[in-house]
């Protein structure tokens, strides 16, 4: 794992070029009609599309829908792009949602290193995106997302990503002068935070641009640090978390929240970070504050994925626990294979 987040930036790099470099079929150049994108994917094949619909979130079209589940959505129709996204190829949900995707009438795509949804795909004659970076899916992140970016930049629904691309890449390689393991606890952020949150139940809040990526940090300290965690979104969280807590009072001494933060947000809601703040702090809850680094939107946000990332390496080491295999999935998936 830890030679995996030293290898993000020049994965990111080598999926990007990797994307760019692909043909798509002349039919898919000129579907300009699109007005809705579904990204049927699980767990860490899906995040990449959960960070696209933030980035896209204020685009005119396409509609950018993350499906977690067994049955497409009923809006698909002539005008939809489905893109199934599994890193294996053989995500049981992922498949069943494609499986439909194939019976109806709109555009499709992969993305996988194989399996049977590479299988699907060709012999339906649906374009695949091989993946050819070698992890487990959460580690590869680079190729789940990326090409996303890619993909609706060929089609014309973002502007060139080139320089964008560029200039975050360039903020994840500075990182790594600040985040790798011969950097000490007393410079190194990501140790430091990992201490913190060692022995505590943890809570990420998220808002914007950066609510996908609090979802990504729960679920690499889920997987990673094999540790319990949560993430809630703004201002929702303003609405009903705020006044939950009180009780049960032994638990806040043992809790941690984390609030990922970015200059770019909404005013109002940069305001409730601050008064959230103060209410956790009245309530006894530890609590921090970390900000994005960068001067662009997907900068910031994968900044704040790289960070997160290596925490949860830290805390994993903390824990004296591998941060790679996820035996508990493994047991899972074994057993629904034995329910018919």
């Amino acid at each position: 794992m830890l030679l995996h987040l030293h290898k993000l930036p020049q994965q990111c790099r080598e999926a990007w070029e990797k994307a760019e470099a692909y043909e798509l079929p002349c039919a898919f150049k000129d579907f300009k009609d699109i007005d809705k994108v579904v990204v049927c994917g699980m767990g860490g094949s899906a995040i990449g599309g959960d960070l696209l619909s933030s980035l896209a979130a204020n685009l005119g079209k396409p509609i950018v829908f993350v499906h977690r589940g067994y049955d497409l959505p009923a809006f698909v129709d002539s005008q939809t792009l489905v893109i199934a996204s599994s890193y294996s190829g053989n995500t049981e949900e992922t498949l069943s949602a494609f499986a439909q995707a194939v019976e109806r009438n709109c555009t499709k795509f992969a993305i996988t290193t194989g399996g049977r949804l590479r299988d699907l795909a060709q012999e339906n004659g649906i374009p695949v995106f091989i993946i050819d970076y070698h992890s487990q899916p959460r580690a590869a992140l680079g190729y789940s997302f990326v090409p996303l970016l890619s993909l609706l930049g060929k089609l014309g629904f973002l502007e060139d990503q080139l320089a964008n691309v560029e200039v975050m890449l360039q903020e994840l390689e500075g990182l790594l002068d600040k985040l790798t393991e011969d950097i000490p606890e007393s410079h190194n952020p990501a140790k430091q935070l990992a201490r913190s949150l060692f022995g505590k139940l943890i809570i990420i809040y998220g808002a914007g641009i950066l609510a996908p990526v609090a979802k990504r940090w729960k679920g690499q300290f889920n997987e990673n640090s094999k540790a319990l965690a949560f993430y809630e979104t703004f201002p929702e969280l303003n609405h009903n978390a705020v006044v939950g807590y009180e009780f049960p009072k032994e638990v806040a001494g043992n809790t941690y929240v984390i609030l990922l933060h970015s200059p770019s947000l909404h005013p109002r809601i940069l305001a409730r970070y601050r008064v959230t703040g103060e209410i956790l702090e009245k309530a006894g809850l530890e609590y921090k504050i970390v900000t994005a680094l960068g001067s662009d939107d997907l900068t910031r946000m994968m900044s704040h994925v790289f960070l997160g990332d290596w925490v949860s390496y830290y805390l994993a080491m903390i824990c004296e626990t591998d941060p790679t295999p996820v035996r508990m999935i493994d047991y899972l998936k074994q057993r629904l294979g034995q329910i018919r």
